[in-house]
């Protein structure tokens, strides 16, 4: 059970990235059917390369990713049944968080459901411009969360975030 909760919380959250990906990739790769301009293309270059840097590395690797495995870590080492049941949400800090936790991630959770509402609105290729973008971060998030799992090597302790778990002050 504890092995579950473990593998159930990182493949949920990887499956749910992935699901973006798959949705999103479309209308990125729907720029190779339309006529571009010089704008567009250096659009193209830094929405590419913004998106890497800023959702790729600083939000996913630097701190999301890390998160997701070592709330997944504490998860298996601390298992409740209805912790496992919810353990992509409790990973990515839905439940079982610190208020500032909680906050932090319904907060990003909202502007992202706003940025998706506004980028369904832009005609190509704009909005595939800015899905270039999105696909690109996303798809450095998953790697970034597979190498936590191996570095981690099942070590709570071998990753240096906090959880973010109430009464738990687990920073190494």
């Amino acid at each position: 059970m504890k092995a579950f909760g473990y593998i159930w919380g990182v493949g949920g959250v990887l499956l749910l990235l992935l699901f973006a990906i798959y949705r999103l990739a479309p209308m990125a790769f729907a720029l190779q059917d339309t006529t571009m301009g010089l704008v567009h293309w250096a659009s193209l270059l830094i929405s590419i390369t913004y998106m890497a840097y800023a959702e790729g590395f600083k939000g996913f690797h630097l701190g999301f990713a890390p998160r997701v495995v070592k709330r997944a870590l504490y998860l298996r080492d601390n298992p409740k049944f209805s912790y496992i049941l919810l353990a992509p949400v409790y990973c990515m800090g839905y439940i079982h968080a610190t208020k500032r936790r909680q906050i932090l991630s319904l907060g990003l959770t909202g502007l992202i459901v706003i940025f998706v509402i506004l980028v369904r609105l832009l005609p190509q290729p704009w909005r595939g411009i800015l899905d270039a973008g999105v696909v690109t971060g996303l798809t450095i998030g998953c790697f970034s969360i597979i190498y936590f799992l191996i570095s981690a090597r099942g070590k709570l302790e071998s990753i240096s975030i906090p959880t973010d778990v109430p009464g738990e002050n687990l920073e190494y």
